[in-house]
């Protein structure tokens, strides 16, 4: 992807326009800010709400716990003018131009974190009381669901559908969760690290349905291939999301296998003045020797300092920085905090620290001596440890990694 480099322009840009207002593009604009960017900041959302926060919207919003999770960020003393309420519908690079709802707006550089949209179960769009969980009306409209102790279908076993399932279970709902695969994070994680998530479901009182399809959703049931009906006064879809790039269409710019905006190591796009960060963009990462999609709030807080940092730098000639991390997510479920760090996708071990029928216990994965990869159950140390060691890719010693007594910084070869 170095063909993509942006090439460093002869003058600071003066107007820099962020599609996005979600974590990746507040950052995005606040870190502009912080390394001296002094031309005009746009940050356009098409949610009408005051910048928000995603992860409470499973948890304190959702419970009404919160009122809300506004970013605590004053917009005005940053001079960064916020346009909300105004979806972007293309872009023309070209003419530097982003056609949005209330009109085109020029740009010098322009950012795109328009994130992900959620994957909507077919054949449920416009059944009464079907519901998402990806934004904050989305989040309003489900606590009342909650209060008032309904019957509950989740359909997804991922991330999002085991957080809202203990969410609903904490609010005295009867939850049922359907998943088509044969194990919940099917999709994440391997077979035997997932294995003994599945009895958290039924230790909170939760009904766990592997092998579930469903067939049809209808006012008041979920109907599965296998028959079965569910009773449901609402249905909750967690099945996953995809980059919010259709209305990149006619762009020019490149688009992955997954839609998503292909990005260079700097978080380039294929045109010129057009940076993408957060989820909707993939990127190449050197540590992982393969590119990466990340849907986690870290990568939408991480890459925008990165991109931030090379806007600023072009105008004095600096040489762009690599974006490379470490990727890290975390999940509060059944009353247990899981974290990750790294990708295992490409390692050849993995090794288990702790008994996974436990409260508290990791796994790690190594590629050689290395440690590429690790979930942590209850350790937040071993991930605090375990990231740093990723990133320094010191040698590990497997036997002293197994013992869950000794810190993982002491497991070195």
């Amino acid at each position: 992807m170095s063909e993509q480099t942006q090439q460093p322009g002869s003058s600071a840009p003066r107007r820099v326009v962020v599609a996005g207002a979600g974590m990746a593009g507040v950052q995005t604009a606040v870190a502009l800010r912080e390394q001296g960017f002094a031309g005009d900041v746009i940050l356009i959302g098409a949610e009408p709400h005051q910048p928000y926060d995603r992860p409470p919207l499973s948890k304190a919003v959702l419970l009404g716990k919160s009122e809300g999770s506004a970013f605590d960020v004053d917009f005005e003393a940053l001079g960064i003018e916020l346009r909300l309420g105004c979806e972007v519908l293309g872009l023309r690079p070209a003419d530097h131009e982003l056609d949005t709802e209330d009109g085109p707006v020029p740009y010098d550089v322009l950012v795109v974190a328009t994130g992900a949209e959620p994957v909507r179960l077919r054949g449920a769009e416009g059944v009464p009381g079907v519901h998402l969980l990806r934004t904050l009306d989305d989040a309003e409209r489900l606590r009342p669901v909650l209060a008032l102790r309904h019957d509950i279908v989740v359909v997804g076993a991922g991330w999002i559908g085991a957080e809202f399932a203990t969410a609903a279970r904490e609010a005295g709902c009867a939850v049922t969760v359907v998943e088509a695969a044969e194990r919940p994070l099917a999709g994440a994680l391997p077979a035997e690290v997932a294995a003994p998530m599945a009895g958290w479901y039924a230790d909170a009182g939760a009904v766990l349905r592997t092998h579930a399809r469903v067939a049809h959703v209808e006012p008041g049931a979920v109907l599965l291939d296998d028959g079965s009906r569910l009773p449901a006064d609402a249905v909750v879809v967690g099945i996953g999301a995809r980059p919010a790039t259709a209305w990149l269409a006619g762009s020019g710019i490149q688009l992955g296998a997954h839609r998503e905006i292909v990005a260079d190591e700097h978080l380039s796009t294929s045109a010129v003045d057009v940076y993408a960060v957060g989820d909707c963009a993939s990127f190449p990462s050197g540590r992982y020797g393969e590119r990466l999609l990340v849907h986690h709030w870290d990568n939408a807080l991480q890459g925008p300092r990165t991109v931030a940092r090379n806007i600023v730098g072009r105008a004095a000639g600096e040489a762009p920085a690599v974006y490379d991390p470490v990727p890290y997510f975390w999940s509060e479920q059944f009353g247990r905090f899981v974290q990750y760090a790294g990708h295992h996708a490409d390692a050849d071990t993995t090794l288990w620290r702790g008994d996974p029928s436990g409260p508290a216990w990791t796994v790690c994965w190594l590629r050689g001596e290395r440690l590429v990869a690790l979930l942590a159950v209850g350790r937040p140390r071993d991930l605090a440890q375990g990231r740093r060691l990723i990133e320094s890719g010191v040698p590990m010693n497997p036997v002293l990694l197994r013992d869950p007594a000794r810190p993982l910084k002491a497991a070195t070869a």
